[in-house]
């Protein structure tokens, strides 16, 4: 399927080893959304395990965890982003917006310029 118009996607490289994108961040949104690490990865069409993995690098890339597990009990546990977890979503979210600002001008000539879909 054709993108309509495009997008800038941003992948912040802190390290060599330590990047954020959008799967980590969209990852980490539904953590914050749905206060579970599987219902999060399940809304990304992911695997739980892939989603701990992922949840289990953050953790270890930032000074402290990104994400934190809540001990079962009744509602049988979950998780929750902790103030860093919060922090980086929210600071990642602001260089994706102005990214999109700076390169809205940049983006609209590029899309004048593709070829249009042939109507069959």
């Amino acid at each position: 399927m054709r993108r309509e118009t495009p997008v800038a996607r941003i992948r912040l490289v802190l390290s060599p080893e330590v990047a954020i994108g959008p799967g980590k961040v969209n990852l980490l949104e539904g953590i914050r959304e749905t206060g579970s690490i599987s219902a999060a990865g399940r809304r990304m069409g992911m695997s739980y395990k892939r989603a701990w993995m992922l949840v289990d690098t953050m953790n270890g890339d930032f000074s402290k965890p990104l994400v934190k597990a809540i001990k079962g009990g009744k509602a049988g546990g979950g998780a929750a982003l902790t103030a860093l977890g919060k922090d980086v979503l929210e600071r990642y979210r602001r260089i994706e917006q102005a990214t999109a600002q700076a390169a809205a001008g940049d983006l609209a000539a590029l899309n004048r310029s593709r070829r249009k879909p042939s109507k069959t």
